[in-house]
């Protein structure tokens, strides 16, 4: 069977942290985006400069084929926009999304304990600016960020094992 879940949300709500846990606990593959990001948005992003979609445009196309390419994979993408999620959906159109939302106070304070991460809190309010929660056409699961990671995983899994 297969599983394409795509676990999205702002840098610092979990995405990394609950895809991998996840993918682990429903026998499938993980793949963070950032990885699949080129050196230039790695690079402008680290500088605290915010992507436009002509940036991200190129990346999500490597995020729908690496969904394609395996028939159960968990990916981590922030995802923000609805348009971000239909260019995925072109790529796979039967995607699940597990939402992870909080408000910008909660994903802050994570973010400043953070270290190591191209991702500066700088860029924290333009995430924000442009996030497009999914509504209910899109049928997320939205889970609340700010819980720990294996209380996100708990109650994702239930609402998960029926997609697979």
């Amino acid at each position: 069977m297969t599983l394409r879940l795509v676990v999205m949300g702002v840098s610092g709500c979990g995405k990394t942290t609950v895809g991998r846990m996840l993918a682990e606990a429903l026998d499938a593959g993980f793949q963070d985006a950032d990885d699949l990001h080129p050196p230039e948005n790695l690079a402008r992003m680290a500088r605290a400069e915010p992507l436009s979609d002509a940036d991200r445009w190129p990346w999500l196309e490597l995020c729908g084929q690496a969904l394609q390419a395996r028939p159960r994979l968990v990916l981590a993408c922030s995802a923000l926009r609805r348009s971000y999620r239909d260019r995925l959906r072109r790529a796979v159109p039967d995607l699940r999304l597990l939402y992870l939302a909080a408000d910008q106070p909660v994903i802050a304070a994570r973010l400043a304990q953070r270290q190591g991460h191209f991702m500066p809190q700088a860029l924290l309010a333009s995430q924000y600016a442009i996030l497009e929660p999914p509504g209910a056409a899109e049928s997320a699961l939205v889970v609340d960020a700010g819980l720990p990671a294996t209380q996100i995983v708990a109650e994702a899994l239930p609402h998960l094992g029926r997609m697979v």
